[in-house]
């Protein structure tokens, strides 16, 4: 197994909406691990989707048979700023509403800023060619990838309680949830992740790199309900 450890370094301001309070909406300070494998081509879908539903369990499939997964992404260095907008149509007056598409009409946005840095993984049995530019959120931000190190992971079978620090996990990914001990709630859409998590499971991915110890669970996989 290969650890592909990436940083994300966006040029453009970032905007998702992770939290609305009244008419404020705000962008979350890590990356949903399955936004992140679409943007890096990893998975598709269709441009228009009928009923407006996601069909994550499809279009994850063929990732889960390859055996290869993405990570969410923590900051390294993340700064914000608020822009006021107003999304509207071509008449002389109209009222504004809420939608309820995730899709804001008018107020505030708390956006991630330009130069903001991310790190993320990809574990891969296989050699994988990412995209150096990558587009993420509502305004399709440009980032630029860069790949910092490939780390080879061996595989250990030992029951054991270890933390993962190196990066955030989608809990529902894991091959048992009731694995984790303890960790770091983070609301998100279109599910919570957590950080810092100690887990007790019997499989690892372990590497040793420069003294630097990165593990993560074994068996993590997308296991969307959509």
């Amino acid at each position: 197994m290969k650890l592909y450890d990436c940083r994300l370094t966006f040029h453009d301001n970032l905007f998702y909406e992770t939290r609305t309070m009244g008419r404020l909406y705000e962008t979350g300070r890590l990356l949903h691990n399955i936004a992140l494998t679409y943007a890096l081509g990893l998975a598709t879908t269709e441009y228009h989707h009928p009923t407006d539903a996601p069909a994550y369990t499809e279009e994850l499939a063929a990732l889960n048979e390859a055996g290869v997964y993405v990570t969410p992404a923590t900051g390294l260095d993340v700064r914000y700023v608020l822009h006021t907008f107003k999304l509207g149509d071509e008449r002389t007056s109209v009222f504004m509403e809420k939608s309820n598409r995730n899709i804001p009409t008018y107020g505030r946005a708390k956006e991630i800023a330009v130069n903001s840095q991310f790190r993320f993984g990809v574990l891969s049995p296989i050699d994988l060619t990412l995209p150096r530019w990558i587009r993420m959120g509502l305004w399709l931000s440009k980032a630029k990838l860069e790949v910092t190190a490939v780390i080879p992971m061996r595989h250990e079978l030992q029951r054991m309680t270890r933390r993962v620090d190196d990066y955030p996990l989608n809990p529902g990914d894991l091959s048992d949830p009731n694995t984790l001990r303890s960790f770091d709630l983070v609301s998100m859409r279109p599910t919570n992740l957590v950080e810092h998590a100690e887990i007790e499971t019997d499989e690892w991915w372990v590497s040793d790199i420069s003294g630097t110890k990165i593990i993560l669970p074994a068996g993590l996989q997308y296991r969307t309900s959509r």
